[in-house]
């Protein structure tokens, strides 16, 4: 039997029925030379040497595997495992990604960088693997995001990053990686696109993902060192999706080993205001591959809504959407309320601020590790750390100390 991990994706970007590369006829020569050159860095072991020093004395890597024992002891059930990649240089998982793409802008002889953002974590690892190699960057974000995200803006200009602010569409991550596509097209000779997440056309989604499983590989062998076996339950957070396809990849052949991928839940998935497309939305193209997408009934792209700007992008990366329908991976979501809840008790509990994208992954964590046994294990991808978020929440917990103080 053809294994998980082998199989995917075919030499066509396909993951199944979901995946590709759906775009303009512009783009197919740069796509197909970019596929050309990751074919010949995936099978040369210089290339990786290079990425795993850059990993280890650059981002500082292998991040710790923490056990939240505080966290753990107060809800009950399995002992939850942090996977600690907040602590990484930028404070992301982002940097890992980075990095690799960063040598292949080098292996292709270019020497100008362009990104999307959102919450901004991609955006400053792009800014700062550009800056350590000298070369010009530039980054789209979102209007909206900008406002919400000040200090990422301010560390991506430091590092010497033109930063353009988008305001079509809802100025969010969807309508900053369409301004990013449409330079790209526009500065074929110079520039290489460094696409943030495992979504976009064939080979983002695989070489991304390529790229990031660093997580999940670091993690098999620190849980086995620590407990002598594999965990029953990983979690993460889903926005396109490289944090969690980082997590899950390692483990996609061990049937014993469950995964649950939360997205965000908003104002809550009956309201309509959320980017759960997993959990409500429909396949369709977006971005230059076939996932599931949030839609209206006419086809069109709904725009979601979240608390967070990492996880406020209206699709999934094509690999999410092919395990969601083979039943591989579990999705469910998170609302901005139990993000809120849960990004409070990690910092009581542990003394650690996370990022509101992987504070989703705990408000999920903290519903079924209660109801797990003791001796289970729960591994966690802290996939950032919240700096950048506490402007944003500081805001909410205000306001709702108002609400709790005011008079009957």
């Amino acid at each position: 039997m053809e294994t998980y991990k082998a199989r995917m994706p075919d030499v066509d970007g396909f993951f199944g029925t979901f995946g590709g590369r759906f775009v303009a006829e512009t783009l197919m020569p740069l796509l197909l030379e970019l596929d050309a050159k990751w074919q010949e860095a995936k099978a040369d072991s210089s290339f990786w040497a290079r990425f795993e020093l850059l990993c280890r004395h650059y981002v500082g890597r292998p991040s710790p595997l923490y056990l939240a024992e505080r966290l753990s002891a107060s809800i009950g059930g399995a002992r939850i495992y942090l996977k600690r990649d907040e602590l990484n240089h930028t404070g992301s998982h982002k940097i890992n990604n980075c990095v690799g793409q960063i040598l292949m802008a080098l292996r292709m002889g270019k020497t100008r960088i362009i990104a999307e953002t959102g919450a901004g974590q991609h955006g400053v690892a792009t800014a700062t693997v550009a800056a350590r190699f000298g070369l010009k960057c530039v980054i789209y974000m979102g209007s909206k995001d900008i406002e919400r995200q000040a200090p990422n803006v301010f560390r991506m200009r430091l590092l010497g990053a033109e930063v353009h602010a988008v305001s079509s569409g809802n100025g969010t991550l969807k309508d900053a990686m369409n301004e990013a596509l449409r330079d790209w097209v526009s500065n074929i000779d110079d520039t290489y696109y460094l696409i943030g997440t495992v979504a976009g056309p064939h080979p983002y989604p695989e070489m991304v993902r390529s790229l990031q499983a660093v997580i999940g590989h670091e993690v098999r062998r620190q849980i086995v060192e620590y407990e002598g076996r594999l965990p029953d339950l990983l979690v993460a957070a889903v926005g396109g999706g490289s944090n969690s396809i980082g997590l899950f990849h390692a483990f996609l052949d061990e049937s014993e080993v469950s995964m649950l991928g939360v997205e965000a839940g908003g104002r809550g998935i009956e309201s309509g205001d959320h980017c759960a497309s997993l959990s409500t939305g429909q396949p369709g193209v977006l971005h230059g591959n076939r996932t599931y997408l949030l839609q209206n009934d006419d086809g069109q792209i709904r725009e979601g809504h979240s608390i967070s700007a990492g996880l406020d992008y209206p699709g999934v990366g094509p690999e999410h959407a092919w395990l969601k329908e083979t039943g591989r991976v579990s999705y469910t979501s998170a609302t901005d309320t139990e993000a809120l809840s849960a990004f409070r008790l990690l910092a009581v509990e542990e003394g650690i601020i996370p990022a509101l994208e992987p504070s989703h992954a705990l408000a999920a964590t903290l519903k079924i590790a209660p109801l797990m046994p003791k001796e289970a294990i729960v591994i966690l991808n802290l996939c950032g750390r919240g700096d950048k978020d506490i402007f944003a929440v500081s805001e909410f917990f205000d306001a709702d100390a108002k609400r709790v103080n005011e008079p009957c």
